[in-house]
């Protein structure tokens, strides 16, 4: 296993996490990426209490696990998004409010602020024993003030979506400015209903916030394969941007013909749909070419499991999952395959193998 192998927690928050702690360890896994929410990581706990971060690196520890990533999707979501009442049932209470729009948004971008702190005050005491990491990194989305306008009609223009972009920068660029004076990465998944949901969109929010260094992508093929987006070329046309992966599975043009990628007003699991989330290993992403290419580009963060699928046990399939993603990865090739035919790499190293082709 050249990564490290981690389980989201998003898909557990209704699990305590002294109860899924012992559950991922016996299910195989390295670590967690934890979600802040359930109980899983209380962004405000760890920014006043360094006895918090502790006792929570403590019971990972006494299972055998590490963390290398904090996700906070939720919140994200509600700092460009136009607020209605779907919100209220994602946010915290206290984020939420009144639920007056701009409020909501205000508020959520203070947390996701105060999110950078606490992810570098909760990684600043980690154990070395639990391992280094590569990079501190907070997981989420940022919402979207024009996905309603994605499909064109009535006519949506360039200087209309523009706005949005605009918006998305004016927003998150004093968020990302948090996140560089705390050392920590952003990581935003992209996703129908973000601001990127596909390479093009990604680009031009790169763009939108000036390159920002903190600002890059959390890549999950199961959201670029179903929309006809190559996730193949996502990881080489933006790979430096690439600040951890997840292991997510999904399957297209199946169902019965009565729906199409727009989903129909179906539930996922309903046999109809031509798309649905599955279990890694179970649906169509090619994931050998995935890790080829993140070993092209240099990633070498972890292989992060957010397991969902309407259609099986989670235990059963997490379990699966994480012997999947073990046989799946491999370290990259450090050497020139032809320099095992070097006269001088032999007279250095009479062990190095053949002297010339067979």
């Amino acid at each position: 296993m050249s990564r490290t192998l981690t389980l989201f927690t998003g898909q557990w928050a209704d699990l305590p996490l002294e109860r899924l702690a012992p559950m991922a360890q016996s299910m195989g896994y390295d670590g967690l990426e934890l979600a802040c929410w359930g109980d899983h990581f209380d962004v405000m706990k760890a920014t006043d209490s360094p006895a918090y971060c502790e006792k929570l690196w403590q019971m990972l520890g006494d299972h055998g696990l590490t963390c290398e990533a904090i996700s906070n999707h939720l919140v994200g979501q509600g700092v460009c998004d136009l607020i209605d009442e779907r919100h209220k049932s994602i946010l915290p209470p206290e984020i939420w409010g009144d639920g007056e729009p701009e409020g909501v948004r205000g508020r959520a971008a203070e947390r996701m602020r105060r999110t950078a702190a606490a992810a570098r005050a909760f990684f600043a005491v980690k154990p070395q024993s639990l391992g280094t990491g590569h990079r501190v990194v907070v997981n989420g989305f940022t919402g979207s003030s024009i996905w309603h306008m994605a499909y064109p009609f009535p006519s949506t223009t360039q200087e209309m979506w523009q706005r949005g972009f605009e918006d998305f920068a004016r927003r998150w660029t004093p968020i990302l400015d948090a996140f560089d004076a705390a050392d920590v990465d952003f990581a935003l998944e992209v996703h129908p209903t973000e601001i990127a949901f596909d390479t093009a969109t990604a680009q031009r929010a790169i763009e939108a916030v000036q390159g920002h260094k903190r600002f890059g992508f959390n890549f999950d093929p199961s959201h670029f394969a179903y929309q006809g987006v190559d996730p193949i070329g996502f990881i080489r046309r933006l790979g430096t941007r690439i600040f951890h992966t997840h292991i997510k599975d999904v399957w297209w043009n199946r169902g019965d013909g009565t729906v199409g990628i727009f989903g129909g007003n179906t539930s996922f699991g309903d046999p109809r749909r031509s798309w649905d989330f599955r279990s890694p290993g179970r649906g169509d992403i090619r994931f050998e070419d995935i890790i080829v290419a993140l070993n092209d580009v240099g990633y070498r963060g972890p292989l992060s499991v957010e397991w969902e699928d309407a259609r099986m046990d989670r235990e059963h399939g997490a379990t699966e999952a994480a012997a999947f993603v073990r046989r799946l990865d491999f370290r990259p090739n450090g050497a020139n395959l032809d320099s095992t035919f070097s006269r001088a790499r032999h007279a250095a190293d009479p062990s190095a193998g053949p002297r010339s082709r067979p």
